[in-house]
């Protein structure tokens, strides 16, 4: 992970933590070198799961320490989800790592996983924000004083103003939890209103991701990811999903590309349908 607050705390005593990959301005090149062959050395394989906002010369350094290695044992897994989203599903991968998946599968379950996690935010103003389009009339909206919307990035982007006759986004059709960040932001509406109509599990607090303001376009806000929590859950989801092997390196994934090398599946092998769907807590026959 790129970030220590990226890193949740463990849902059990066996979920192992995650491993910082810092970046240039805090560490040496040799020093970040010294720590990925200790990685190797102690795990065989690294997964490398990085958020798309952080700094080219933070990626730069990723990859410059697999060229400097030569290792094709480290997959660099570049996640376009907000900062809480990614915090999530680094700890989801860290479940999963304990269980019988090949390192190929872990690093390839990543793209699956991210369309079961609905990311989003309640924002105060969307005049900075540029992740979801966001008209005209909403950013003249977001000058008006006590105004707040409520955006999901993902797994569909949706933006709806708040207010007593306005629905909440549509939330996941089956079982979650929410995990909630506050920044400079007192409103309960994620808790009070967003949550009962998700119909959410359970929900957990953590502290705000650093990254959070930069990518929401403001601090005023309260960043919130409804997330699949079971691990029984994420094991079914995954092992329900075809496995090929990579034609190129050799590992073995799920989808359309390697998480190792990126190589993508050849149009003739790639018979993986898109993910099997989740319905209330369920899941669906995998598909041939």
């Amino acid at each position: 992970m790129t970030s220590a607050d990226l890193v949740l705390p463990p849902t059990d005593q066996q979920t192992p933590t995650a491993a910082l990959l810092q970046a240039p301005d805090a560490q040496a090149l040799e020093m970040a070198i010294g720590d990925m062959h200790v990685l190797l050395e102690q795990h065989g394989y690294v997964v490398a799961v990085y958020p798309s906002g952080i700094s080219p010369a933070h990626e730069r350094r990723l990859y410059s320490v697999r060229s400097v290695l030569e290792s094709d044992r480290i997959a660099l897994v570049k996640v376009d989800l907000p900062p809480l989203g990614v915090a999530v599903l680094v700890r989801q991968l860290r479940q999963l790592s304990i269980c019988d998946f090949s390192p190929g599968v872990v690093a390839s379950a990543a793209r699956l996983l991210t369309h079961y996690i609905h990311a989003g935010a309640l924002l105060h103003s969307v005049t900075k924000f540029d992740r979801v389009p966001v008209d005209l009339r909403t950013h003249a909206k977001s000058w008006v004083p006590g105004s707040l919307f409520a955006v999901v990035a993902g797994p569909e982007p949706q933006l709806v103003r708040v207010g007593p006759k306005a629905d909440p986004p549509t939330g996941p059709e089956f079982g979650t939890h929410l995990m909630t960040a506050k920044g400079q932001s007192q409103s309960e509406w994620v808790k009070e209103t967003l949550a009962p109509a998700w119909q959410v599990q359970s929900i957990h607090e953590s502290a705000l991701p650093s990254e959070s303001p930069a990518w929401w376009g403001t601090g005023k806000l309260v960043e919130f990811a409804a997330y699949l929590p079971d691990i029984s859950v994420l094991y079914q989801l995954v092992a329900s999903v075809r496995r090929e092997n990579c034609h190129w390196c050799g590992m073995e994934l799920i989808g359309d590309r390697c998480g190792f090398c990126s190589s993508p599946l050849p149009a003739a092998e790639n018979r993986m349908h898109s993910a099997g769907v989740l319905s209330h807590g369920a899941l669906a026959p995998p598909q041939s």
